[in-house]
Protein backbone atom coordinates (compact mmCIF):
# COMPACT_ATOMS: atom_id res chain seq x y z
CA UNK A 1 0.00 0.00 0.00
CA UNK A 2 2.81 2.41 0.91
CA UNK A 3 4.50 1.73 -2.44
CA UNK A 4 1.30 2.66 -4.28
CA UNK A 5 1.00 5.91 -2.32
CA UNK A 6 4.61 6.82 -3.06
CA UNK A 7 4.17 6.15 -6.79
CA UNK A 8 0.99 8.27 -6.83
CA UNK A 9 2.69 11.17 -5.04
CA UNK A 10 5.60 11.15 -7.47
CA UNK A 11 3.22 11.06 -10.41
CA UNK A 12 1.38 14.10 -9.06
CA UNK A 13 4.59 16.01 -8.39
CA UNK A 14 3.96 16.13 -4.64
CA UNK A 15 7.35 14.81 -3.54
CA UNK A 16 10.18 17.29 -3.17
CA UNK A 17 13.40 15.72 -1.95
CA UNK A 18 16.52 17.89 -1.50
CA UNK A 19 19.82 16.28 -2.31
CA UNK A 20 21.82 15.67 0.87
CA UNK A 21 25.07 14.61 -0.73
CA UNK A 22 26.37 18.02 -1.87
CA UNK A 23 30.16 18.04 -1.71
CA UNK A 24 30.33 21.74 -0.80
CA UNK A 25 28.03 21.32 2.22
CA UNK A 26 25.24 23.26 0.51
CA UNK A 27 21.94 21.33 0.27
CA UNK A 28 20.69 21.10 -3.28
CA UNK A 29 17.51 20.11 -5.06
CA UNK A 30 17.33 17.15 -7.41
CA UNK A 31 17.99 19.55 -10.30
CA UNK A 32 21.19 20.74 -8.62
CA UNK A 33 20.01 24.20 -7.52
CA UNK A 34 20.87 25.34 -3.99
CA UNK A 35 17.97 24.51 -1.67
CA UNK A 36 17.00 27.71 0.13
CA UNK A 37 14.08 26.11 1.97
CA UNK A 38 13.98 26.63 5.71
CA UNK A 39 13.34 29.16 8.44
CA UNK A 40 15.81 31.95 9.16
CA UNK A 41 16.19 34.34 12.09
CA UNK A 42 17.51 37.69 10.87
CA UNK A 43 17.28 39.57 14.20
CA UNK A 44 20.46 41.62 14.60
CA UNK A 45 21.88 44.55 16.55
CA UNK A 46 23.51 45.78 13.34
CA UNK A 47 21.60 48.90 12.37
CA UNK A 48 20.04 49.42 8.94
CA UNK A 49 21.69 52.83 8.59
CA UNK A 50 25.24 53.32 9.83
CA UNK A 51 25.72 55.52 12.92
CA UNK A 52 27.47 58.66 11.72
CA UNK A 53 30.47 58.20 14.02
CA UNK A 54 31.65 55.30 11.82
CA UNK A 55 31.86 57.49 8.72
CA UNK A 56 32.56 55.34 5.65
CA UNK A 57 33.92 52.42 7.65
CA UNK A 58 31.91 49.32 6.77
CA UNK A 59 33.33 47.25 9.62
CA UNK A 60 34.09 47.59 13.32
CA UNK A 61 36.48 45.87 15.70
CA UNK A 62 35.61 42.77 17.68
CA UNK A 63 35.87 44.86 20.86
CA UNK A 64 33.35 47.42 19.57
CA UNK A 65 30.91 44.68 18.57
CA UNK A 66 31.17 43.07 21.99
CA UNK A 67 30.62 46.46 23.66
CA UNK A 68 27.41 47.02 21.69
CA UNK A 69 26.20 43.54 22.60
CA UNK A 70 26.98 44.08 26.29
CA UNK A 71 25.14 47.41 26.35
CA UNK A 72 22.10 45.78 24.74
CA UNK A 73 22.17 42.85 27.19
CA UNK A 74 22.34 45.27 30.13
CA UNK A 75 19.46 47.45 28.86
CA UNK A 76 17.34 44.36 28.19
CA UNK A 77 17.95 43.08 31.71
CA UNK A 78 16.98 46.43 33.19
CA UNK A 79 13.85 46.66 31.04
CA UNK A 80 12.82 43.16 32.11
CA UNK A 81 12.70 44.09 35.81
CA UNK A 82 9.23 44.03 37.35
CA UNK A 83 7.21 47.23 37.18
CA UNK A 84 6.14 48.97 40.34
CA UNK A 85 2.61 47.69 41.08
CA UNK A 86 1.81 50.96 42.86
CA UNK A 87 2.81 53.22 39.97
CA UNK A 88 0.29 55.82 38.88
CA UNK A 89 -1.24 56.50 35.50
CA UNK A 90 0.96 57.92 32.73
CA UNK A 91 0.92 61.71 32.37
CA UNK A 92 -1.72 63.44 30.25
CA UNK A 93 -0.81 62.94 26.60
CA UNK A 94 1.25 59.85 27.36
CA UNK A 95 4.79 59.04 28.47
CA UNK A 96 8.00 58.89 26.44
CA UNK A 97 7.24 55.48 24.89
CA UNK A 98 6.85 55.44 21.09
CA UNK A 99 3.15 54.66 21.48
CA UNK A 100 2.92 57.60 23.96
CA UNK A 101 0.83 55.56 26.42
CA UNK A 102 3.05 52.67 27.48
CA UNK A 103 2.38 50.16 24.74
CA UNK A 104 4.73 47.20 24.37
CA UNK A 105 7.30 46.43 27.01
CA UNK A 106 10.65 44.70 26.46
CA UNK A 107 9.08 41.23 26.51
CA UNK A 108 7.52 41.82 23.10
CA UNK A 109 10.71 42.81 21.31
CA UNK A 110 13.22 40.58 19.56
CA UNK A 111 15.95 42.79 18.16
CA UNK A 112 18.63 40.13 18.48
CA UNK A 113 21.63 39.91 20.78
CA UNK A 114 24.60 40.11 18.39
CA UNK A 115 26.19 42.32 15.76
CA UNK A 116 26.42 40.27 12.58
CA UNK A 117 29.68 39.51 10.79
CA UNK A 118 30.36 38.69 7.15
CA UNK A 119 33.66 37.09 6.15
CA UNK A 120 34.69 37.34 9.78
CA UNK A 121 34.27 41.14 9.92
CA UNK A 122 31.65 42.84 12.10
CA UNK A 123 29.49 45.26 10.17
CA UNK A 124 28.62 48.84 11.10
CA UNK A 125 25.42 48.84 9.01
CA UNK A 126 23.23 46.77 6.74
CA UNK A 127 23.44 49.48 4.08
CA UNK A 128 26.61 49.27 2.00
CA UNK A 129 25.86 51.94 -0.61
CA UNK A 130 26.01 54.95 -0.43
CA UNK A 131 29.52 54.53 1.04
CA UNK A 132 28.50 56.30 4.27
CA UNK A 133 25.97 53.52 4.92
CA UNK A 134 23.08 55.97 5.16
CA UNK A 135 20.01 56.48 3.01
CA UNK A 136 20.41 59.07 0.23
CA UNK A 137 18.72 62.44 0.53
CA UNK A 138 14.99 62.53 -0.13
CA UNK A 139 13.73 64.25 -3.25
CA UNK A 140 11.17 67.01 -2.84
CA UNK A 141 8.41 64.51 -3.64
CA UNK A 142 9.93 62.05 -1.19
CA UNK A 143 9.75 64.58 1.63
CA UNK A 144 5.98 64.68 1.11
CA UNK A 145 5.53 60.92 0.73
CA UNK A 146 7.51 59.70 3.73
CA UNK A 147 7.88 58.34 6.38
CA UNK A 148 6.54 55.09 4.84
CA UNK A 149 8.61 53.13 7.37
CA UNK A 150 6.02 53.99 10.02
CA UNK A 151 3.59 51.60 8.38
CA UNK A 152 1.63 54.25 6.55
CA UNK A 153 2.31 53.14 3.03
CA UNK A 154 3.98 55.73 0.82
CA UNK A 155 1.87 58.86 0.54
CA UNK A 156 -0.85 57.63 2.92
CA UNK A 157 0.39 59.36 6.09
CA UNK A 158 -0.83 62.80 6.95
CA UNK A 159 1.35 65.32 8.79
CA UNK A 160 -0.15 64.81 12.25
CA UNK A 161 -0.85 61.08 12.08
CA UNK A 162 2.11 60.16 14.26
CA UNK A 163 2.43 63.20 16.50
CA UNK A 164 0.94 61.27 19.40
CA UNK A 165 -2.08 62.21 21.52
CA UNK A 166 -2.30 65.80 22.74
CA UNK A 167 -5.21 65.29 25.11
CA UNK A 168 -7.71 67.12 22.91
CA UNK A 169 -9.60 66.53 19.66
CA UNK A 170 -7.31 68.63 17.46
CA UNK A 171 -8.69 66.95 14.33
CA UNK A 172 -12.14 68.55 14.73
CA UNK A 173 -10.85 71.65 12.94
CA UNK A 174 -8.69 69.69 10.47
CA UNK A 175 -9.66 68.95 6.88
CA UNK A 176 -9.04 65.23 7.24
CA UNK A 177 -10.18 63.23 10.28
CA UNK A 178 -7.78 60.36 11.01
CA UNK A 179 -10.10 58.99 13.69
CA UNK A 180 -13.37 59.08 11.76
CA UNK A 181 -13.54 55.33 11.00
CA UNK A 182 -11.35 52.21 10.81
CA UNK A 183 -10.64 52.75 7.10
CA UNK A 184 -9.13 56.14 7.93
CA UNK A 185 -6.33 54.51 9.92
CA UNK A 186 -2.91 53.79 8.44
CA UNK A 187 -2.06 50.48 6.75
CA UNK A 188 0.06 49.46 9.73
CA UNK A 189 -2.61 50.25 12.28
CA UNK A 190 -5.14 48.31 10.21
CA UNK A 191 -2.77 45.30 10.05
CA UNK A 192 -2.79 45.29 6.25
CA UNK A 193 0.85 45.78 5.28
CA UNK A 194 4.22 46.74 6.68
CA UNK A 195 6.74 47.70 4.01
CA UNK A 196 9.92 47.82 6.10
CA UNK A 197 10.22 44.08 6.85
CA UNK A 198 8.80 42.96 3.49
CA UNK A 199 10.52 44.46 0.40
CA UNK A 200 13.45 44.69 0.82
CA UNK A 201 13.54 42.38 3.83
CA UNK A 202 15.32 43.77 6.87
CA UNK A 203 15.41 43.18 10.63
CA UNK A 204 12.77 44.88 12.74
CA UNK A 205 11.84 45.16 16.39
CA UNK A 206 10.14 41.73 16.32
CA UNK A 207 8.85 39.07 13.91
CA UNK A 208 12.29 38.47 12.43
CA UNK A 209 11.71 34.86 11.35
CA UNK A 210 11.42 34.32 7.59
CA UNK A 211 10.44 31.02 6.00
CA UNK A 212 11.37 30.05 2.44
CA UNK A 213 9.59 27.27 0.57
CA UNK A 214 11.15 26.34 -2.78
CA UNK A 215 10.09 24.26 -5.78
CA UNK A 216 11.47 24.11 -9.30
CA UNK A 217 8.99 26.76 -10.49
CA UNK A 218 8.31 28.98 -7.48
CA UNK A 219 9.89 30.33 -4.32
CA UNK A 220 7.64 31.54 -1.49
CA UNK A 221 9.08 33.91 1.12
CA UNK A 222 6.82 34.13 4.15
CA UNK A 223 7.27 37.44 5.99
CA UNK A 224 5.35 37.09 9.25
CA UNK A 225 4.56 40.72 9.78
CA UNK A 226 1.03 41.23 8.54
CA UNK A 227 1.38 37.61 7.29
CA UNK A 228 2.70 38.53 3.85
CA UNK A 229 3.61 35.59 1.61
CA UNK A 230 5.71 36.71 -1.36
CA UNK A 231 5.27 34.29 -4.26
CA UNK A 232 8.23 34.47 -6.66
CA UNK A 233 7.59 33.01 -10.12
CA UNK A 234 10.78 31.57 -11.58
CA UNK A 235 11.72 32.16 -15.23
CA UNK A 236 8.60 34.25 -15.76
CA UNK A 237 7.77 37.80 -16.83
CA UNK A 238 6.20 40.61 -14.83
CA UNK A 239 2.46 41.11 -14.76
CA UNK A 240 1.02 44.07 -16.70
CA UNK A 241 1.72 47.38 -14.97
CA UNK A 242 -1.93 47.83 -14.00
CA UNK A 243 -1.81 44.62 -11.91
CA UNK A 244 -0.24 45.74 -8.63
CA UNK A 245 -0.06 44.93 -4.94
CA UNK A 246 1.41 46.51 -1.82
CA UNK A 247 4.27 43.97 -1.90
CA UNK A 248 4.73 44.22 -5.65
CA UNK A 249 5.07 41.53 -8.31
CA UNK A 250 8.13 39.27 -7.91
CA UNK A 251 9.82 37.15 -10.55
CA UNK A 252 13.11 35.28 -10.18
CA UNK A 253 15.85 33.41 -11.98
CA UNK A 254 19.09 31.61 -11.16
CA UNK A 255 22.48 33.11 -11.94
CA UNK A 256 24.73 30.19 -11.11
CA UNK A 257 24.04 29.42 -7.43
CA UNK A 258 22.41 32.81 -6.75
CA UNK A 259 18.65 33.35 -6.85
CA UNK A 260 17.89 36.81 -8.24
CA UNK A 261 14.44 38.25 -7.42
CA UNK A 262 13.13 41.29 -9.29
CA UNK A 263 10.09 43.10 -7.84
CA UNK A 264 8.04 45.88 -9.46
CA UNK A 265 4.34 46.84 -9.76
CA UNK A 266 3.97 48.20 -6.22
CA UNK A 267 1.04 50.04 -4.69
CA UNK A 268 1.64 52.99 -2.38
CA UNK A 269 -1.76 52.44 -0.78
CA UNK A 270 -4.68 50.19 -1.74
CA UNK A 271 -5.73 52.58 -4.51
CA UNK A 272 -2.54 54.49 -5.41
CA UNK A 273 0.28 53.09 -7.60
CA UNK A 274 3.86 53.46 -6.40
CA UNK A 275 5.45 54.41 -9.66
CA UNK A 276 9.12 53.71 -10.28
CA UNK A 277 9.78 51.67 -7.13
CA UNK A 278 12.00 48.73 -8.07
CA UNK A 279 13.80 46.21 -5.83
CA UNK A 280 16.36 43.58 -6.84
CA UNK A 281 17.31 40.93 -4.26
CA UNK A 282 19.92 38.19 -4.36
CA UNK A 283 19.86 35.01 -2.25
CA UNK A 284 22.99 32.84 -2.09
CA UNK A 285 23.74 29.96 0.25
CA UNK A 286 27.23 30.43 1.66
CA UNK A 287 27.10 27.22 3.71
CA UNK A 288 24.63 24.69 5.03
CA UNK A 289 23.27 27.07 7.66
CA UNK A 290 23.48 30.56 6.15
CA UNK A 291 22.01 32.48 3.23
CA UNK A 292 23.61 35.75 2.14
CA UNK A 293 20.89 38.27 1.32
CA UNK A 294 21.67 41.33 -0.80
CA UNK A 295 19.36 44.02 -2.14
CA UNK A 296 19.33 47.16 -4.27
CA UNK A 297 16.44 49.62 -4.14
CA UNK A 298 15.62 52.18 -6.82
CA UNK A 299 13.10 54.52 -5.23
CA UNK A 300 12.14 57.82 -6.93
CA UNK A 301 11.61 59.28 -3.44
CA UNK A 302 15.40 59.23 -2.99
CA UNK A 303 18.05 61.06 -4.99
CA UNK A 304 19.99 57.83 -5.65
CA UNK A 305 19.55 54.04 -5.36
CA UNK A 306 20.76 52.29 -2.20
CA UNK A 307 22.03 48.78 -1.47
CA UNK A 308 22.71 46.53 1.49
CA UNK A 309 23.41 43.00 2.65
CA UNK A 310 23.03 40.78 5.70
CA UNK A 311 23.31 37.10 6.60
CA UNK A 312 20.24 34.95 7.15
CA UNK A 313 21.16 32.31 9.76
CA UNK A 314 19.08 29.16 9.69
CA UNK A 315 17.08 28.44 12.84
CA UNK A 316 15.08 25.59 14.34
CA UNK A 317 12.59 28.09 15.76
CA UNK A 318 9.05 27.86 14.46
CA UNK A 319 7.33 30.77 12.77
CA UNK A 320 3.91 31.47 14.25
CA UNK A 321 1.10 33.65 12.94
CA UNK A 322 1.35 37.36 13.59
CA UNK A 323 -2.19 37.77 14.93
CA UNK A 324 -2.27 41.53 14.55
CA UNK A 325 -5.97 42.16 15.30
CA UNK A 326 -7.21 38.94 16.87
CA UNK A 327 -8.04 39.77 20.48
CA UNK A 328 -6.76 43.30 19.93
CA UNK A 329 -9.09 45.95 21.29
CA UNK A 330 -6.91 48.91 20.28
CA UNK A 331 -8.84 49.91 17.17
CA UNK A 332 -12.20 50.01 18.90
CA UNK A 333 -10.79 51.81 21.92
CA UNK A 334 -9.00 54.33 19.71
CA UNK A 335 -12.26 55.28 18.02
CA UNK A 336 -14.19 55.30 21.31
CA UNK A 337 -11.57 57.57 22.82
CA UNK A 338 -11.81 59.87 19.83
CA UNK A 339 -15.58 60.22 20.28
CA UNK A 340 -15.06 61.08 23.97
CA UNK A 341 -12.47 63.76 23.14
CA UNK A 342 -14.78 65.18 20.47
CA UNK A 343 -17.58 65.56 23.01
CA UNK A 344 -15.22 67.28 25.42
CA UNK A 345 -14.03 69.57 22.63
CA UNK A 346 -17.59 70.56 21.70
CA UNK A 347 -18.50 71.18 25.34
CA UNK A 348 -15.50 73.50 25.66
CA UNK A 349 -15.74 75.28 22.31
CA UNK A 350 -19.47 75.06 21.72
CA UNK A 351 -21.22 73.45 18.82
Amino acid sequence: MQTRITILCVALGLVYVPSSGAEDGIPRTESGKPDLSGTYDIASLTQFERPQEYGESLTMSVEEARRIEAVKADSTAQADTASDPDRGAPPAGGDLHLSRVGGHNQWYFDRGTTVFALDGLFRTSILTDPPNGRLPELTEAGKVNHPWSLGCGRGSCRPRDYQGPTGDAWWVEAEDNLYDNPEGQTLGTRCIYSGGPTVPIRPASYNNLKTITQTETHVVILVEWMHWARVVRLDSIHLPSEMRSLGGDSIGWWEGDTLVVDTTNFLASPTVPREGFHVVERFRRVDGDTVLYEFTVDDPDYTAPFSGSLPWPRTDKRLFEYACHEGNYSMGNTLRGARLLEREWKDEHGG
